[in-house]
C-alpha cells in the first residue's frame, strides 16, 4: 500500500449488497489478511479511483449497529477507534439497502457522530420502480450533510460516482457530527464527557464508556477518567436507551421529507416466493431436491474434466521419465511431486462446481431462506436458524465455517456449533469420496436419470449434516453453560445471482483450496518420497532377495522388476512404519500402504489420495505410469488375491473419513475461536475414536 492511497472502510448492515460493491470497486485486485492483533480474517482489495489516486478498501463484517453483540461486530467499533495513522480509516463508506433505508440510517447516524468523512451509497435503485420507492437525493444530501450516491452494485451503477465521492471526502479531510448525542439527552453529562481529551470525538468517548473498548493510543489517566464514567451503570443503559429513540427520531424526520414508498405501485412476487420456500412441509422437500442436484452435478459435469485431468498428469510423468535423464531428481518429479500435486488437481471440477452452487444459493437470497427454515429445528438440538450457515459452509472449509460462527451472540450456541462443524462433510473429505465412490460403485442410473455414485455421496453428506445434529444434541444435554440466546435473520430480497461476484466466489475459494492444499502436498509428496526411495539393509538388499529367491525363476524381466520395488517399497523407512501401525488398522480391512496415508493426512484430509498416489507411483516403478484412479483398481490384497479396494475396505475408509477430524488447520482455529486446547483435543480424541469404532464396524459387517 503507497502513503497516497486512501484507506476506506466498507461497512453496512448484513445483505445490503457490501460485497457486490467491494467486488465492483476492486476487481480481482483482493487479498485476505488479519486485521492487526486479532486472528479474524478480512479482505481488502486496491481501487483505481482517478488516473492519479488509489484507495484501499477494507471489506468490514456487516453489522446493524456499532454497539457490537458477537464478535464480528466487535471488529468494526475496533477498526473505528483506532487512532493508527497507518491503518485506520481516511473515509467510511456505508452501504444502505432501498428498501430498508429507515434501519440503515441508523448505523450510518452512528458512525457520522465519529466525524470521520462519510459517504452513503444506496444500493438496489434499480429495484425503486418496482418498490413504489422514489428519493429526493437533493434533500436528503442536505438533511444528513453527507455525500449520498444512488448505485446498484450488481449493475455497476453509480460505482464512478462512488469513486469520485471518496476523493472529495479525503480532500475535505472533516466531517460534521449528524445527531449530536448531548442536546436531547443530558447536556452537562455530555460536556463533561467531552472535557476528557481533545483527540476523541464526543461519540468516540461515549462509545468507549458503554462498549468499554478503549483504543490502545488513549492514555492511562484518560482511560481512568472514562472508567469512572462506567460506574453508574443504570445511567448509561438509560442513556443508551435514549439515544437510539434519538436517533430514529431524527431518522424519521429526514425521511419524511426525502424518501416516499407507494405500496400501490410495488409488486409481491416476494411473498409468493417465501410462502414457497419457507412452507413448512414444502420447504423442506424443495431444500433436499436442491442438495439432490448439487451432488448429482457434482458427480455428472465433472467427469469429462477430471478424466482428462487425470490422463494429463499420467502423461505428464511418462514425458518427463522420458525426457529427463534417469537420476534422483527425475525420480523425484515423477514419483513424488507430479503424482502428489496430480492427486489434488483432479479435484477442482468437483470442487468448483459445490462452490458455484453454494454462490448461487447465495447470492439469489435462498441461503436466509433456508436459515429461518431451520432455526425451528435446530433449536432442539442446542443450535439456532444462524447454526445453519456455518454447517452449510461447513461442506466448503471446515475453517471459515467455524470463523462464521462469530454471528452467534448466545456462547453456548456457538461453542456447539464450533464443535460439530467439522462433522460436515468439507471439500477436503470430497476427493476422498469422488475417488473411492468411483472405484466401488458402479456408474450406472436409476429411473434413467439418477446417478448411483451421486446418490451415494449425497448420503455421506447426510450422514455427516446427520452426525452434526446428533453430537450437537448430546452436548446441549451435557454441557452445562449458562447463556441467553436471540435470533434476528436479514431476509433479502430475491435477486438474479450477479454472474461477476459468482465468478469471483467460485474462483477466489478455489484457488484458496488448491493452493493452501496444494502447498501441504508438495512438501509431504517430496518426504513421502524420500522415505519411500530409502532405507535399511532389506532395502539395499531387495534386489539380491527377490532374484536369488526360487520362487521367482518363472517371472519375466517386467515382472521381476515390479517384485524389487514392492520389496523395496516395503523395507523402506516408510514401509517400516507403515507396518509398525498395520496390527492396530488390519480389522478395519486396511493395509500399512492404507496407515500411512491415514496418518499424512492429520495434515489434511485430501492429502489422502496424494499419498497414495506418491506410494504407488514409487512402487510401480519407470514402466508404469497409470493413473492414481488405475493404480488404486489394481490394487492386490496378498491375503486374498482379490481387490484391495472392494466394497467393504471403500465402505470403511468413507465411515473413517465422515467421522475423523483430520484437519490441522481446523483444531488450530477451534482453539483460536474458544482460546483454549481443551476443545480442540477433545474434538480429535472424540471424533477419532467415533470414526475407528465406526469403521471397524462397518468393515467387519460388510466383509
Amino acid at each position: 500500500m503507497s502513503k497516497n492511497d486512501i484507506k476506506v472502510a466498507l461497512i453496512g448492515n448484513p445483505n445490503t449488497g457490501k460485497t457486490s460493491l467491494f467486488n465492483q470497486l476492486t476487481g480481482l485486485n483482493q487479498k485476505v489478511g488479519n486485521y492487526p492483533g486479532i486472528t479474524v480474517d478480512k479482505k481488502e482489495g486496491t481501487s483505481k479511483l482517478s488516473g492519479k489516486q488509489n484507495a484501499v478498501i477494507t471489506d468490514l463484517p456487516g453489522t446493524y449497529s456499532i454497539n457490537p453483540t458477537s464478535l464480528d461486530e466487535s471488529i468494526v467499533l475496533k477498526t473505528l477507534l483506532n487512532k493508527d495513522i497507518k491503518t485506520s480509516p481516511d473515509v467510511i463508506l456505508v452501504v444502505a439497502d432501498v428498501e430498508n433505508l429507515k434501519r440503515n440510517l441508523l448505523l450510518f447516524s452512528q458512525i457520522k457522530d465519529l466525524e470521520i468523512p462519510t459517504i452513503l451509497a444506496i444500493n438496489m435503485v434499480d429495484q425503486m420502480d418496482k418498490k413504489g420507492i422514489t428519493i429526493d437525493l437533493n434533500l436528503l444530501k442536505k438533511e444528513l450533510n453527507t455525500e449520498v450516491i444512488l448505485i446498484s452494485a450488481r449493475k455497476n451503477e453509480g460505482i464512478k460516482e462512488v469513486k469520485e465521492a471518496i476523493i472529495r471526502c479525503h480532500v475535505a479531510a472533516k466531517a460534521s457530527p449528524l445527531c449530536g448525542i448531548n442536546s436531547k439527552i443530558d447536556p452537562q453529562y455530555f460536556h463533561a464527557l467531552k472535557a476528557i481529551s481533545p483527540n476523541y470525538s464526543l461519540y468516540e468517548l461515549w462509545l468507549m464508556v458503554t462498549q468499554n473498548n478503549f483504543p490502545d493510543a488513549i492514555s492511562s489517566l484518560e482511560k481512568e477518567k472514562l472508567i469512572a464514567f462506567q460506574k453508574d451503570i443504570s445511567k448509561v443503559k438509560k442513556y443508551q436507551h435514549k439515544e437510539t429513540i434519538y436517533r430514529y427520531q431524527e431518522i424519521n424526520k429526514i425521511l419524511k421529507k426525502a424518501y416516499v414508498i407507494d405500496q400501490s405501485k410495488a409488486s409481491g412476487l416476494r411473498g409468493k416466493l417465501d410462502r414457497v420456500f419457507t412452507h413448512k412441509i414444502g420447504g423442506y422437500v424443495l431444500f433436499s431436491l436442491i442438495l439432490l442436484l448439487i451432488f448429482q452435478s457434482i458427480f455428472e459435469w465433472a467427469s469429462l474434466p477430471m478424466d482428462f485431468i487425470d490422463e494429463t498428469f499420467a502423461q505428464l510423468s511418462d514425458f518427463a521419465k522420458n525426457s529427463l535423464p534417469a537420476g534422483v531428481l527425475t525420480d523425484l518429479l515423477t514419483e513424488g511431486i507430479i503424482p502428489g500435486i496430480g492427486g489434488v488437481v483432479i479435484f477442482i471440477p468437483q470442487i468448483a462446481i459445490l462452490f458455484l452452487f453454494i454462490a448461487v444459493l447465495e447470492e439469489t437470497g435462498y441461503m436466509s431462506r433456508v436459515v429461518f427454515l431451520m432455526d425451528k429445528i435446530m433449536r432442539r438440538f442446542g443450535m439456532n436458524g444462524k447454526s445453519v450457515i456455518p454447517l452449510i459452509s461447513g461442506t466448503a472449509c471446515a475453517i471459515p465455517a467455524i470463523m462464521a460462527t462469530r454471528t452467534i451472540s448466545s456462547w453456548k450456541e456457538r461453542l456447539i456449533t464450533i464443535l460439530v462443524t467439522p462433522f460436515t462433510t468439507c471439500s477436503a473429505r470430497l476427493p476422498v469420496y469422488a475417488i473411492l465412490i468411483a472405484l466401488i460403485i458402479p456408474q450406472k442410473k436409476i429411473f434413467g436419470f439418477l446417478n448411483i455414485q451421486g446418490l451415494v455421496l449425497l448420503l455421506f453428506y447426510a450422514l455427516g449434516f446427520a452426525s452434526a445434529i446428533l453430537a450437537a444434541y448430546i452436548l446441549h444435554k451435557t454441557l452445562k453453560i449458562k447463556s441467553k440466546s436471540f435470533f434476528v435473520v436479514e431476509m433479502p430480497d430475491y435477486k438474479v445471482p450477479s454472474l461477476k461476484n459468482v465468478l469471483y466466489e467460485v474462483i477466489e475459494k478455489t484457488k484458496a483450496f488448491v493452493l493452501g492444499a496444494g502447498k501441504i502436498i508438495l512438501a509431504l509428496s517430496i518426504v513421502l518420497w524420500f522415505l519411500a526411495s530409502n532405507g535399511g539393509e532389506g532395502f539395499e538388499n531387495a534386489e539380491k532377495s527377490v532374484v536369488e529367491n526360487i520362487t521367482n525363476t518363472n517371472l519375466n524381466e517386467d515382472e521381476i522388476q515390479q517384485k524389487i520395488a514392492s520389496v523395496k517399497l516395503e523395507n523402506s523407512y516408510i514401509g517400516m512404519l507403515g507396518k509398525t501401525i498395520e496390527p492396530a488398522i488390519k480389522p478395519l480391512g486396511y493395509d500399512w500402504k492404507i496407515g500411512i496415508a491415514l496418518i499424512t493426512s492429520f495434515a489434511a484430509r485430501e492429502v489422502f489420495v496424494g499419498t497414495l498416489a506418491t506410494i504407488y507411483s514409487v512402487e510401480a516403478g519407470d514402466e508404469d505410469t497409470t493413473t492414481i484412479k488405475q493404480k488404486m483398481a489394481s490394487e492386490i490384497n496378498p491375503d486374498t488375491g482379490k481387490n484391495r479396494f472392494n466394497f467393504p475396505v471403500g465402505m470403511s475408509l468413507m465411515v473413517f473419513y465422515a467421522f475423523a477430524m483430520q484437519c490441522m488447520a481446523t483444531l488450530a482455529i477451534v482453539k483460536r475461536e474458544t482460546k483454549t486446547w481443551k476443545w480442540p483435543l477433545i474434538q480429535l480424541f472424540g471424533m477419532g475414536l467415533l470414526a475407528y469404532v465406526s469403521s471397524l464396524i462397518t468393515y467387519q459387517i460388510l466383509s
